[in-house]
């Protein structure tokens, strides 16, 4: 499932080819794996740092912004929130399943860069709504709960200008990516592709 604001894919295929064709690859490459899903969590999914550790490979990196306002040669540090993996000028949120208000805060990141001129287009990979009954069948129906990170919880807040007039692109991840590897004798079979 993609949701595009203010031409997101338009300015990524033509100002930002390369890391457009990495976001690519990473994306088809993804299956969302039952054994990922039953893996305890932490500080971050076993998902979310499986998509980022594939952005890594690529020459990406989580950065953080130092920024700063002056007002009457007196300056304020402003500083932004780290952005999981940045390239060139584009800015890649993983959103797996985090509290919803993370959705606030990085489409307000992606507007502040935007304005500051540090990136041109801002791409949020996250999870869709009907994953859940997936979830419920694996037992974990709970841990991925309404008030998390779902792609009905993100579009609103992007359609009502969360991101300000930075173009963003919106991934959700769907039941057509799930593989059940449960079994180890069974053969790996091939999840259909986001992209």
């Amino acid at each position: 499932m993609v949701h595009e604001w203010r031409n997101a894919t338009g300015v990524l295929a033509t100002a930002c080819e390369p890391e457009w064709q990495d976001i690519i690859s990473v994306l088809r490459g993804f299956q969302l794996r039952r054994s990922d899903i039953l893996k305890p969590g932490g500080r971050k999914s076993p998902i979310a740092t499986k998509i980022d550790s594939q952005f890594y490979g690529l020459g990406w990196e989580e950065k953080n912004f130092d920024t700063k306002i002056e007002v009457d040669g007196r300056e304020y540090e402003s500083p932004t929130h780290s952005v999981d993996c940045f390239k060139g000028r584009v800015g890649v949120e993983v959103e797996w399943n985090n509290k919803d208000p993370f959705y606030d805060r990085d489409l307000n990141n992606f507007r502040l860069l935007f304005d500051l001129r540090v990136i041109d287009v801002g791409v949020i990979i996250t999870r869709a709504s009907e994953l859940q009954e997936i979830f419920k069948e694996l037992g974990k129906g709970s841990s991925y709960g309404a008030s998390t990170t779902h792609h009905n919880k993100l579009l609103p807040r992007l359609e009502g200008g969360g991101g300000g007039g930075c173009p963003i692109l919106t991934f959700a991840i769907s039941p057509a990516l799930y593989f059940d590897d449960g079994d180890d004798d069974q053969p790996e079979a091939e999840a259909a592709p986001l992209l």
